[in-house]
């Protein structure tokens, strides 16, 4: 038996279970071949929906989104109807670092999605997507100067991802570089109890190139290939240097990827059936809901019943709401595009969202959840004109083929989920638990 004196993290956002199986077997990925000649390579999920500002959270607090209340990347004002930004400083539960701080342990935060703006913690952290502001990225705030310096991209400019695609992939690469370079700095700077190392560009080159992992006459097969080399070949260098030090990681995916056939626009749908309706031709956002509209749509996946005395236009009455969901389901369950059907389940808040004894935000969640088949990606499409289409994108999120290599020993379900994973590192971390 051990004690966990200091645990890795490694993240590859977006990364598929099959795409490491295949890239090991192929020869892309040699340094993770080895890696699960060893230890396990898990299929994983994540929660719904299936997006990495609540996949993450749920990861770093290891909590269900109804103890966390975060369901995606945006909310509503629902006095204005205007979209608001969960701030990573509002959580309102603590993280795996922020629990081990308490005990006085040190961690390191590099390229973690839904941490912006920072906030005190004992280490240091750069925040990853969405940080509109690099200095509101940092703490401490000493170490700007330094990332300002080295020019550090949090992210990758994703409207080039829609043309220049050979610009994309070097932007790519870049960002990458960058991100290493900081993680040689950071991790052999001060003393660490827990380091989390985050590459996003995973995620990115899957939404506007997917095709070129499927398709060998893609003209950006090998580029994409050799991305994930460089990728395989950073993974290899920093667990080969925990391995030779004794100290245990975890590599893992914040939810998985699929090809995309159609952008289905929930929005235009809702219209359709005469439950949305909004008072602007050309809209831009939800501002003009009409005060008979009974539902509307955010991204990714969620509606809302449109209940009289939670929104400031709401008509649903209460003694409605059950029946209105019921009737939603059936409604979207039967959805067919192409005679393809178009949704494997529709799921009610408080069947997927946990409550506990504590606090939870089961009050703030979607009222209702869409869980798309293979190929169908659930947009909210508030300004689109048709049902479903196609845009530059060629790869969508899934929820249950997310990845895991666990070198660490956790204890887990048949059927292992993200927040799991983080509820038993919190322990670990937290409290030094023995690893077996």
């Amino acid at each position: 038996m051990r004690k966990a004196d200091k645990l890795m993290v490694i993240g590859i956002d977006g990364v598929p279970f099959e795409l490491i199986k295949r890239f090991t077997a192929e020869g892309v990925m040699p340094c993770m071949q080895t890696l699960t000649e060893k230890y396990p390579l898990i299929r994983t999920q994540v929660p719904l929906p299936e997006v990495s500002s609540v996949s993450w959270t749920s990861f770093m607090t290891g909590m269900n989104p109804g103890l966390h209340g975060v369901y995606g990347f945006m909310e509503i004002n629902r006095d204005k109807y205007s979209y608001t930004f969960p701030s990573f400083r509002n959580l309102p539960v603590k993280t795996i670092w922020e629990e081990a701080g308490i005990r006085g342990k040190q961690s390191v935060i590099i390229n973690l999605p839904s941490t912006y703006p920072v906030r005190p913690m004992q280490g240091k952290m750069v925040s990853g997507f969405v940080a509109l502001d690099l200095e509101k990225a940092v703490f401490p705030k000493k170490h700007y100067a330094m990332l300002e310096k080295m020019e550090y991209q949090v992210d990758v400019d994703t409207a080039v991802g829609k043309g220049d695609k050979t610009f994309f992939l070097r932007e790519l690469q870049h960002t990458l570089n960058l991100r290493y370079e900081l993680y040689k700095q950071w991790e052999s700077m001060d003393p660490w109890d827990l380091f989390l190392f985050i590459i996003t560009g995973t995620d990115r080159l899957h939404h506007f190139m997917f095709e070129a992992y499927q398709q060998e006459n893609s003209p950006y097969y090998d580029a994409f290939r050799n991305y994930y080399k460089d990728v395989d070949r950073i993974i290899g260098q920093i667990t080969l240097d925990m391995e030779n030090r004794g100290i245990p990681f975890i590599i893992l995916s914040d939810h998985g990827f699929t090809q995309l056939d159609y952008e289905v626009y929930l929005s235009q749908y809702l219209k359709k059936w005469g439950y949305l309706e909004l008072e602007t031709e050309q809209p831009r956002n939800l501002t003009g809901i009409s005060t008979s509209s009974q539902v509307f749509a955010l991204d990714p996946s969620r509606l809302y019943i449109h209940l009289e005395g939670k929104y400031s236009r709401g008509c649903v009455k209460e003694s409605r709401y059950h029946e209105l969901r019921e009737e939603l389901k059936n409604r979207f369950l039967g959805l067919e595009i192409e005679g393809v059907k178009v949704i494997k389940g529709v799921y009610f808040k408080e069947e997927i969202y946990e409550t506990g004894s504590g606090e939870n935000y089961l009050e703030n969640a979607p009222d209702l959840v869409l869980l798309s088949n293979y190929g169908f990606d659930l947009k909210a499409g508030v300004t689109k004109t048709e049902l479903y289409g196609r845009s530059y994108f060629t790869g969508m999120h899934s929820q249950d083929n997310a990845v895991l290599l666990d070198a660490v020993g956790l204890q887990l379900t048949t059927h292992p989920n993200i927040a799991d994973v983080g509820n038993q590192l919190k322990n670990i971390v937290g409290n030094g638990c023995d690893l077996s």
